[in-house]
């Protein structure tokens, strides 16, 4: 088949890898012209998934247009912040004929949508599939053995995907809640920054089992208000995911969180960065998506004071073991 992953990123690198590798005839579109223009002379993305090679039977593109052109199915992998921006280039172009797949994990800052929502609104389509779980990019494009869950509320589609990705190192499982399986992608970024933040402060194991294990109690809390099934946390794209960005060393959010710990300031994390952390952004959302919905969310709202109001991470222990004695 033809596929475009739209997005040059190291997930969407590593899915057009995979996809390649089945036989399909694969194209990645980029934004930068000078970026895709040095990946087609390297047949390396250097910057985003170092020391794997693009093999040749993979088109590199910069135009909206011919990107997608012939293409049978569309991967969606812009970062959460600039996926509408990167939506509105291709609207008009991805069609309600085409298969499409989302693999960007967050909510919008702006609107506080997901991203299939997003796709579907701007695009004019319908059913966008949810592709998530604990999946990094480093490890599925060296062909580690990986499982994931397609979402959609249209099974037929999922199950497409579900066929499509599927191989011997690769196994989807597919789900009718896009809501739980996108929201779980998000608020697992927020609590691995605090995982991450407990680490670089040298605390031990007692702290990070006590971090995800209250972080997946929010994150059910706030599934269920935002609409999801509260099964669908106990699943690949809730507490599958949350495992793997809590406690990798490829976790991007989980080493922001770290240095945090280690008393560096936000702005300077940030700057320092090439790739994104989803985690600080998707923390204001969610912190202001909780306060609307009436969810307590006291970890993730602490992400939200040291990635936005300055709070000193020193004082996280304090605001976290004082607050009011309660059952689990």
């Amino acid at each position: 088949m033809k596929l475009t992953v739209i997005g040059d990123g190291g997930w969407g690198t590593a899915n057009a890898l995979l996809l390649s590798g089945y036989g399909h005839e694969v194209t990645i579109w980029g934004a930068f012209k000078d970026y895709i223009e040095e990946m087609r002379l390297t047949r390396r993305n250097e910057r985003f998934l170092k020391g794997v090679e693009i093999p040749e039977s993979i088109a590199l593109e910069y135009e909206p247009k011919k990107a997608v052109e012939g293409a049978e199915i569309v991967v969606l992998a812009p970062p959460s912040k600039f996926f509408s921006s990167v939506m509105e280039r291709f609207k008009g172009l991805i069609t309600k004929d085409m298969l499409v797949v989302s693999l960007t994990k967050g909510l919008c800052e702006k609107t506080n949508k997901r991203m299939t929502e997003l796709a579907e609104e701007i695009l004019g389509i319908d059913n966008v599939v949810a592709l998530a779980g604990p999946t990094h990019a480093e490890e599925v494009s060296r062909s580690i053995p990986t499982t994931i869950v397609a979402a959609c509320k249209d099974g037929e589609k999922a199950k497409m995907v579900q066929k499509i990705w599927s191989g011997p190192l690769f196994r989807v499982y597919t789900s009718p809640d896009p809501v739980g399986v996108e929201i779980g992608g998000a608020v697992k970024n927020v609590i691995a920054i605090a995982v991450g933040c407990s680490d670089g402060m040298g605390f031990g194991d007692n702290t990070r089992a006590a971090l995800i294990t209250r972080g997946l109690a929010e994150m059910r809390r706030f599934v269920i208000a935002y609409g999801g099934k509260p099964e669908t946390v106990s699943g690949l794209a809730g507490i599958g995911d949350l495992i793997v960005t809590c406690t990798s060393q490829h976790s991007r959010n989980h080493s922001v969180g770290e240095r945090l710990g280690k008393g560096e300031k936000i702005e300077r994390i940030l700057s320092s960065m090439q790739m994104v952390a989803e985690g600080v952004w998707n923390s204001r959302v969610i912190y202001d998506l909780s306060k609307k919905l009436g969810v307590e969310m006291p970890i993730c709202s602490l992400v939200y004071s040291l990635c936005y109001e300055n709070f000193d991470a020193s004082k996280a222990v304090e605001a976290i073991m004082s607050r009011e004695l309660k059952s689990e």
